[in-house]
């Protein structure tokens, strides 16, 4: 009994030195091809390539790409590889490229370069396919794909085929089916292409147009009737896939119109309700959307170690700010010309130059740039050719947010009350003890204070600088203008169909000409209704 225990000891013992040696031979084997590469003639170096590759260590994905980029060299000493840079000094600096440890920076004739021809690095090329296509990380396995796709290789195909089926995304598995079918297009017989192409005329996948393209011209002057056939099944595909990129292409662009739309009305919203109640005509109110922007310029460099959240600071700060000055503009110059429009309006013109003269004082005439935050970078990808932008979109949700906010405000509050009874009739108002200055200064503070929420939104759309609020003021007042005096449906519905207008002219007629015919069209249009879309009711109204 002891003999069988020792013996088992024994077997137990020599089994686990196999697995060392074995664990040994398997953590040396990468380092003993690498020893290889300076030796190895590049007839041969294919092989020891796939070698390498297949090795599935975390250093050859780097190591494949050094050497297709022509950066992976051997010390003549030591036969060491390395990633060699050469800096500034024309010295190369060196990385090991097993341990990723930097060395001593050396000169050229230190190092030689592991040399590549172009069928090795189609090869090489291949491989990294692979290794992405077997990540764990869906978006590497998404553009290994699409680059499979703009050049195809047989090593992907191959690849793809074996893991298609076993694929768990079902957007990398759809984009593997469109690779092969592509593959298929290409590569093989009459009657698979036919059904290559009837899989494929739904795909907005550039590769598969290109490769569809190429397939037409290939056999466009052929007389044979496959051929013929063939191509009257291409003509369709891609007139199909022309159509479907049209209608995604139409709601790109009226995305944008959107987006457009809704800085046209927050910028407009708050001159709405000014005009509507007061009757006055503030020229200032753009340099009330600088403030704003210089409000949130300013919350960056206070707090810059909260660049996420800078935007949600400044959007209550630069609503009390411009809404502060606002205030002050009323009392202090407003209502003293109540009646006298043309004064009112020299005199708003003049509080822009000043406000404007004031800025340039404080932060100079050049541009300030506003840092966006991480969440309003990128884009949603919908399809390859429709994208929305998450700082447009996140536009466009904020803005009708505040005209939601502002609607209940009107509605549903007794300042709102007495914001519509003295834009109706202010002297029923002031019968009825309604303090119509105090609801002046108050509607004049909200106004611009929204103009200020409107330059927290131009800085992430542009640069911010003491005109920022000129490029706007005008396109407010024909938004207030079109929709209707006071009125916030009409507001709305003016914003966004001057943007969308715009938008869809400035790809035909440029974008200059496009302000042009909209402006004509809005004369013509105030022509017909003086009153603009939706007239503002009450006896003031008339």
């Amino acid at each position: 009994m002891l003999r069988i225990f020792s013996v088992l000891i024994a077997c137990l013992l020599s089994w686990q030195t196999l697995s060392s040696e074995a664990i040994a031979a398997a953590e040396s084997k990468l380092p003993s091809l690498f020893k290889q590469l300076p030796s190895t003639k590049l007839s041969k170096m294919k092989g020891l390539i796939e070698q390498i590759s297949a090795t599935n260590e975390p250093q050859v994905p780097a190591t494949l790409e050094y050497l297709l980029n022509g950066e992976l060299y051997y010390l003549k000493a030591n036969k060491q590889i390395v990633r060699a840079k050469v800096n500034a000094n024309k010295r190369y600096e060196l990385t090991d490229v097993l341990t990723d440890t930097p060395l001593e920076a050396v000169t050229k004739s230190a190092i030689k370069k592991i040399k590549t021809n172009n069928a090795l690095r189609g090869k090489i090329r291949g491989l990294l396919a692979l290794l992405d296509l077997r990540s764990a990380d869906k978006n590497i396995r998404i553009k290994a794909i699409k680059q499979l796709l703009d050049k195809p290789n047989s090593t992907g195909i191959t690849a793809v085929t074996a893991l298609v089926n076993n694929e768990p995304d079902e957007d990398v598995r759809e984009l593997m089916s469109v690779a092969l079918l592509v593959n298929q297009l290409i590569n093989e017989g009459h009657e698979a292409k036919l059904a290559a192409i009837e899989q494929l005329k739904t795909s907005l996948e550039p590769a598969v147009k290109n490769a569809m393209s190429n397939q037409l011209e290939a056999i466009a002057d052929s007389t044979n009737e496959h051929d013929k056939t063939l191509a009257a099944e291409l003509t369709k595909a891609l007139a199909d896939i022309d159509d479907r990129k049209g209608i995604f292409e139409f709601l790109e662009t009226l995305f944008f119109g959107f987006s457009l739309g809704s800085v046209l009305l927050l910028a407009a919203i708050g001159l709405a309700i000014t005009f509507g109640v007061m009757g006055v005509i503030n020229m200032a109110h753009g340099e009330m959307m600088m403030l704003g922007a210089y409000t949130t310029y300013v919350i960056q460099q206070a707090f810059p170690q909260l660049i996420e959240y800078s935007l949600l600071m400044a959007i209550p700060a630069a609503f009390l700010v411009s809404g502060f000055v606002g205030v002050l503009i009323e009392r202090g110059v407003i209502r003293h010309l109540k009646g006298r429009p043309l004064e009112t309006l020299l005199a708003t013109f003049g509080i822009s130059l000043i406000l404007q003269q004031l800025v340039r004082s404080i932060f100079s005439p050049l541009n300030r740039q506003v840092a966006s935050p991480e969440w309003m970078s990128g884009s949603w990808q919908i399809n390859p050719v429709f994208s929305l932008t998450y700082n447009r979109l996140y536009i466009i949700i904020f803005s009708l947010m505040v005209f939601v906010a502002l609607l209940m405000i009107l509605k549903k509050t007794s300042l709102g009350l007495h914001v519509r009874a003295v834009s109706q009739n202010r002297d029923m108002a002031r019968a009825l003890s309604i303090k119509s200055d105090w609801v002046d200064a108050i509607t004049f503070g909200l106004g611009s204070g929204i103009a200020g929420i409107a330059g927290v939104v131009l800085s992430q759309l542009t640069n911010v600088g003491p005109n920022l609020g000129q490029a706007y003021i005008i396109d407010s007042f024909l938004v207030v203008v079109f929709g209707g005096v006071g009125n916030l449906w009409g507001t709305l519905v003016a914003a966004m169909s001057l943007g969308s207008i715009n938008k869809f002219l400035e790809p035909i007629t440029g974008s200059v000409l496009a302000n042009i015919i909209v402006l004509v069209g809005l004369v013509l249009f105030i022509q017909k209704r003086p009153k603009g879309l939706f007239p503002q009711k009450g006896r003031s109204a008339d």
